[in-house]
């Protein structure tokens, strides 16, 4: 049977139980005051669909208040269908591709894909390479920025025109964390590994200019001549961060084809999301729908604040 025949995917009742059961593990909880004792679900005939009654501070809530549902008439049952296509997706889904799949406008599929990537996006602090752990460093350029080169100007050759993406792969943990950058230059790079990357780690990188004293910022700094033709030399390699951006890019390009810079650090999470929890390290695509399930409170997500 069908992954996607299941009851929660078809029936607007069980979809909310189903939700319900992930963001509210021990039972419901008003978002306005934190109650959950003196809470009651509604169950007259006029009331909507999972409906309760908070009785501390008298306010009515669903599960969607607080989180990246909040305030969208898109069906529940049609929201989980939503997630589970675009956790399932190796490359990603397109919002042209979710409008045909779902029957719901293409603006709206935009508006819900970015919700989801919203709930994707980690808010782990914890820093890679903790206990000595290997993290590989790398940048990568993709697309065009339009405050670079505005539409009708030659690109011409270089990357100085494209967004321009840093990224980090923890070996022993398989984590991903992707942070779009204005430059790619030490200045700007080593502030951000000094965020994100613990001081015992083992530093991998390429031969690039802009990584030359990271000896200094951390246990140890290995690194690859590509330039030379080297890819490798035992676990000192760069390859682990090329084959996450192969299937960043081949989702970008063939899946996504265009994307503004003031939506880009939303695709990298949704990227990050799906390699962090990928088949590889035992998260098969019903796991990662529900991972991002319990994404969803607190990133309430708006037309005024979408691109920001």
């Amino acid at each position: 049977m069908s992954i996607l025949s299941r009851k929660e995917f078809h029936d607007e009742q069980a979809a909310y139980d189903y939700v319900e059961a992930r963001v509210w593990p021990h039972g419901a909880t008003c978002p306005k005051c934190g109650e959950r004792e003196r809470v009651s679900k509604m169950g007259g005939k006029s009331t909507r669909i999972g409906t309760y009654k908070c009785y501390a501070c008298r306010k009515p809530f669903t599960v969607k208040v607080g989180t990246i549902f909040e305030a969208s008439h898109v069906p529940m049952h049609i929201w989980l269908q939503a997630i589970y296509l675009m956790c399932a997706s190796k490359k990603g889904i397109s919002s042209n591709q979710l409008h045909r799949t779902l029957g719901v406008t293409l603006k709206t599929a935009w508006f819900m894909s970015h919700r989801i990537r919203e709930a994707m996006r980690s808010g782990d602090l914890a820093p890679m390479g903790g206990g000595g752990g290997i993290v590989e460093v790398d940048e990568t350029f993709i697309g065009n920025d339009r405050t670079k080169k505005p539409y009708g100007v030659k690109k011409g050759r270089g990357y100085a025109h494209k967004h321009k993406v840093l990224s980090l792969v923890d070996r022993s943990t398989g984590r991903a964390k992707s942070i779009v950058v204005d430059d790619v230059n030490a200045k700007t790079l080593v502030p951000i590994l000094r965020e994100n990357v613990a001081k015992e780690a083992q530093v991998m990188t390429d031969e690039a200019g802009q990584y030359r004293n990271l000896r200094d910022e951390f246990a140890a700094h290995s690194f690859v001549r590509h330039g030379a033709g080297e890819y490798g030399r035992g676990e000192i390699h760069t390859n682990t961060i090329e084959g996450y951006f192969s299937i960043f890019k081949r989702g970008m390009k063939g899946v996504y084809q265009h994307c503004g810079k003031e939506h880009l650090h939303r695709y990298m999470a949704e990227f990050d999301f799906r390699y962090s929890n990928r088949a590889a390290k035992k998260v098969d695509d019903n796991q990662r729908a529900d991972i991002a399930l319990m994404g969803i409170v607190g990133k309430r997500l708006t037309y005024e604040t979408i691109g920001a």
